[in-house]
C-alpha cells in the first residue's frame, strides 16, 4: 500500500472505520472493505488444545509477537494478553489443535481494539522483529544455520555433518510419528 501496489480496503482487522483512516491519511478516494481478504469481525485471540498438542513447534515459529511459549515435544500455550487473533499459527498446526476464539464480543474492526491493545500489539511485534534480527546476527557472527530458540539450544555443540545431513529427515519422521500418535488418539476418545 505505501508503493501504491495495494488498496486502501485490504484490511479485514481494520474494518470500515480502518479504510476510512487509511483514505484520510492517503488522500485516496473511501472505498468498501475488500471482501476478498476477509470480513471485519470480532477481534480474535486462539487457544491451543494442550491435549491435542504434540510440541512440533510450527505455531511458536509462524506467531509474528511470540504469543506462544513452549518447548520442543512438549504442549504448548498461548499468552492471551499478547495474542493478536491474526491465525498465522492456526494453519502451521499439523494436528489441528489450535482454535480462534471471540475476543471482543460484538465489537469489530477498529472498534474491537482499545488504544492500549493496539499499542502493546506494535510493541510485541517490534519485539519479534528486534529479536530476530539479533538471532540472525548471532548466527552470523558464529557462521551456524538459522535455527530458532526452539530448534536448538545455545550450549548444545552442533551435530557432526553425516547426523546434520540427516537431520531435517528425522525431525519430519519425528512430526509424522507425533502426528499418527495424535490421530490414533483421536479416533479412541471418547465423545
Amino acid at each position: 500500500m505505501a508503493v501504491g501496489e495495494a488498496n486502501i480496503n485490504r484490511c479485514p482487522p481494520g474494518g470500515a472505520q480502518g479504510v476510512a483512516r487509511l483514505a484520510a491519511l492517503t488522500g485516496r478516494p473511501l472505498c468498501a472493505l475488500d471482501a476478498t481478504c476477509g470480513a471485519q469481525e470480532p477481534r480474535s485471540v486462539v487457544l491451543i488444545d494442550e491435549d491435542w498438542c504434540i510440541g512440533c513447534t510450527l505455531c511458536i515459529k509462524a506467531c509474528p509477537v511470540d504469543a506462544i511459549v513452549g518447548a520442543n515435544k512438549l504442549m504448548h500455550t498461548v499468552l492471551a494478553q499478547d495474542c493478536t487473533g491474526c491465525g498465522l499459527c492456526i494453519p502451521a498446526c499439523p494436528v489441528d489443535c489450535i482454535a480462534s476464539i471471540n475476543a471482543s464480543g460484538s465489537a469489530t474492526g477498529w472498534d474491537a481494539w482499545s488504544a492500549v491493545q493496539a499499542q502493546h500489539a506494535r510493541q510485541r511485534y517490534a519485539q519479534h522483529q528486534q529479536r530476530l534480527a539479533r538471532q540472525a546476527r548471532a548466527e552470523a557472527a558464529s557462521g551456524a544455520s538459522t535455527t530458532t530458540p526452539t530448534d536448538a539450544a545455545p550450549h548444545i555443540a552442533a551435530p557432526d555433518p553425516a547426523t546434520a545431513a540427516q537431520q531435517p529427515h528425522s525431525r519430519q519422521a519425528a512430526i509424522a510419528q507425533a502426528l499418527e500418535r495424535a490421530r490414533a488418539l483421536r479416533k479412541t476418545a471418547p465423545g
